[in-house]
C-alpha cells in the first residue's frame, strides 16, 4: 500500500454504514479483497455505523459468507453517527480511505480546503459509464467525438429486484433534481463545446431505449469539461440510454414513470412511495431486497457505440469517418457491481496516492489507467468488440 497505517490511524479502510443491505456486500467485498492481496502490508480494515450489535451481525453474516470466522473477532467495530458530528471526525481519524455507504454528505469545499479526496459516483453509477468511454477513447485511432451507451440488464428465472434503499435514492433524488439544475446554474458552468456532428438518437440496439436517468451523463460530462480545461483534449458528446424492451415494458414503464414524476413533486406523494416501494415500483424494490439467487442471475451488459475522426483528419471538417464498438460486462449491478466498483475505487486510490494531485479534481481520470487494470481483474470485462 502507498499508504501505510499509523498508530493515530490505524486502519487503510473504514466501511461506514456497514450493517445496511449494500454496507454488507461492501463489507464482503473489502474482505474477499483483504484476503486476496499479495506480498507486502496486509490490507488493515475497520467497520462503522450507529450500532454496534449491528456492525458485529454484519461481521458474523460476512464470516459465514464466505467461510471466514476470524472475521468476527479480527476486524474491529467503530460506533459512528450521521447525527453525532464528534463520532463522525473520530471514525475519520482512524482510516486512510472511507467507504461511505451512508450519506448524502456536504463536502465540497471543505474537503478542498482540508485536503480530503472524495471519490462520489463510484459504484454501478458511474464508473462503468465513465470510464468505459475512456477506454473507449483509448481504443480509437483517432479523435473520438462522440458516444452513446446502451444499458442492457439481464435477469434469470426469478427475476430481478432493488432494496428499499436504493429506492429511496431515486425518490428523494428526483425530489431534489430542480435544486441540482439551479445550483448548476449558479455555478455558472457553460455547456461543453460540441465537436463533430450533434449527437442524435441511436438505433443500434434491438429493443426499445429511453433516455438513462442516473449519474452517468452528469459524471462523464464533469470528467470531459476537466480534460478539456486541464489537458485541452478533444471533449466527448455522450448520451446514455437504457433498454426496456418489448412494447408491453415500455407502457409499463410510462404509467408508472408519470405516477412516479407527479408523486416526487410533493412531500405527501413521497412519504407513500418510501412507505410502499413494492407497490408503487410493482414489486421491483422491495424492504427485504433481492435474493441471493436473484443477484447470482442478474448481471449487466454495457454497450459503447462511437464515432469520430481518423488520424490525421481535422474533426471541424466533414463528417466523422471511423466507428468504435465497446463493451463493459458485470454482475448485479446493485448489490455485486457496486460494491466491487466501491472497494476497488479505494484500494486504487490507496495504491496511488503518490499520482494524486493535491486538488479535489476528477479522479477518474488520475485514475482510470490503474482502476481499469484492478476492475477487470475483479467484477468487470472491459472489451473492444470487431
Amino acid at each position: 500500500m502507498a499508504s501505510s497505517v499509523t498508530s493515530s490511524r490505524p486502519y487503510h479502510i473504514i466501511v461506514f454504514g456497514a450493517s445496511g443491505f449494500t454496507g454488507q456486500y461492501v463489507v464482503e467485498e473489502v474482505a474477499r479483497c483483504a484476503s486476496e492481496a499479495g506480498g507486502g502490508a496486509p490490507l488493515r480494515w475497520a467497520v462503522a455505523g450507529r450500532s454496534g450489535a449491528r456492525l458485529e451481525g454484519a461481521l458474523r453474516r460476512a464470516a459465514d459468507t464466505l467461510s471466514m470466522p476470524e472475521l468476527g473477532t479480527d476486524i474491529a467495530c467503530i460506533v459512528a453517527d450521521v447525527s453525532s458530528e464528534e463520532s463522525l471526525a473520530l471514525m475519520c481519524q482512524q482510516g486512510v480511505v472511507v467507504l461511505n455507504c451512508v450519506g448524502p454528505c456536504e463536502y465540497h469545499s471543505q474537503a478542498m480546503e482540508r485536503g480530503v479526496y472524495v471519490v462520489g459516483s463510484c459504484g454501478f453509477d458511474s464508473i462503468p459509464a465513465d470510464l468505459g468511454v475512456l477506454y473507449t477513447q483509448r481504443q480509437l485511432k483517432g479523435t473520438l467525438t462522440a458516444v452513446e451507451s446502451f444499458l442492457t440488464i439481464s435477469t434469470g428465472a426469478e427475476g430481478g429486484g432493488g432494496h428499499d434503499a436504493t429506492w429511496q435514492s431515486a425518490v428523494y433524488g428526483f425530489a431534489d433534481s430542480g435544486a441540482l439544475r439551479k445550483l448548476r446554474r449558479q455555478m455558472g458552468i457553460k455547456p461543453l463545446p460540441v465537436v463533430g456532428p450533434k449527437l442524435k438518437t441511436s438505433k443500434e440496439i434491438n429493443q426499445y431505449s429511453i433516455p438513462f436517468m442516473g449519474s452517468d451523463p452528469s459524471v462523464v460530462k464533469r470528467t470531459q469539461r476537466f480534460l478539456l480545461e486541464e489537458e485541452q483534449r478533444s471533449p466527448i458528446q455522450y448520451s446514455a440510454y437504457v433498454g426496456v424492451g418489448g412494447w408491453f415494458s415500455v407502457a409499463k414503464l410510462m404509467c408508472g414513470g408519470l405516477l412516479f414524476w407527479f408523486m416526487v413533486k410533493f412531500s405527501l406523494g413521497r412519504k407513500l412511495l418510501t412507505t410502499f416501494p413494492s407497490f408503487f415500483s410493482f414489486g421491483m424494490f422491495t424492504k427485504e431486497g433481492p435474493s441471493l439467487k436473484q443477484m447470482e442471475d442478474t448481471s449487466f451488459c454495457m454497450t459503447f457505440f462511437g464515432e469520430g475522426y481518423s488520424e490525421g483528419k481535422d474533426p471541424s471538417q466533414g463528417r466523422p469517418d471511423t466507428k468504435i464498438c465497446t463493451q463493459v460486462i458485470g454482475a448485479d449491478p446493485g448489490y455485486v457491481a457496486t460494491p466491487a466498483a466501491m472497494v476497488q475505487a479505494a484500494i486504487t486510490v490507496l495504491s496511488e496516492l503518490h499520482s494524486l494531485p493535491k486538488r479535489l479534481v476528477c479522479l477518474s481520470v488520475c485514475l482510470s489507467v490503474c482502476l481499469l487494470r484492478y476492475l477487470t481483474n475483479s467484477t468487470f470485462h472491459y472489451m473492444k468488440e470487431i
